[in-house]
């Protein structure tokens, strides 16, 4: 191994030996300075991950998250300098990790705090006009397809992944129910924000987001869920800023 991978091998493990040849400016030992660095190197990665999954600090507490956090840097090194991106692996980490696999919706509250830093990193995208609905005769809307804007996510949960968020936010906030919750992420201005889906619109929302036209996508959600509300799904998509574009064949 080249002096250079050693260094950088032995930042994130403890029980690595100080690489051999690494002196100080007075061409001494400089085995402290490096654990001293090594130690540096760690904290900001942990802290990084603070930041970037509060809901799961929350969850966790200060000291277990601390730990597991420290667990995940020491396998999962940046491969990016941008650190905005760090921390995609932790969902599936957390849904491997057997001491927690007894709080199962875990991952999904990683999830959601990587969709919203997603959404706040996203490219804007003009703002969506409705009016390309009343235009269409019903035989090509049927046929039409939707691009959600690029600060769209949704995330479908077998978990109240919603209520979860929300009592964790706000103090006045009732219990979670025990109940499948999809959410839908969105940034219509700065800060992105959780809305809670209607039945059936998480599988809604992704069949449009795989190019299935819009009638098609309707049946599917309502084979899945019966009470699927296609109005209110619509319009809260409408209301939040997550489509960009409305595509059909009157446009080509």
């Amino acid at each position: 191994m080249s002096n250079q991978n050693a260094f950088r091998a032995g930042l994130l493990d403890p029980a690595t030996p100080v690489p051999d040849g690494l002196l100080d400016h007075a061409s001494r030992p400089a085995g402290k300075r490096y654990d001293v660095y090594r130690n540096n190197v760690t904290q900001s990665l942990i802290d990084a991950m603070k930041a970037a999954f509060p809901l799961v600090a929350k969850l966790l507490g200060e000291v277990n998250f601390t730990q597991l956090a420290r667990d995940f840097v020491r396998q999962h090194p940046p491969s990016s300098p941008l650190m905005m991106f760090y921390g995609a692996e932790f969902p599936d980490f957390l849904a491997a990790f057997a001491p927690l696999a007894h709080i199962g919706y875990l991952p999904d509250a990683a999830r959601l705090d990587l969709a919203l830093r997603h959404s706040y990193h996203s490219a804007d995208a003009v703002q969506f006009d409705p009016s390309g609905f009343q235009s269409l005769s019903p035989e090509t809307l049927l046929e039409a397809t939707l691009t959600l804007a690029p600060a769209t996510v949704v995330l479908r949960s077998a978990w109240p992944l919603y209520d979860i968020w929300a009592f964790n936010q706000n103090p006045d906030a009732d219990k979670p129910r025990n109940v499948a919750q999809d959410v839908l992420i969105t940034r219509q201005e700065f800060d992105p924000m959780p809305h809670l889906l209607p039945s059936g619109a998480g599988l809604w929302l992704d069949a449009l987001d795989h190019k299935t036209p819009f009638g098609a996508a309707h049946d599917k959600a309502v084979a899945a869920a019966p009470d699927f509300d296609l109005t209110s799904s619509l319009g809260l998509v409408l209301a939040t800023g997550a489509l960009a574009t409305l595509n059909h064949k009157d446009l080509t």
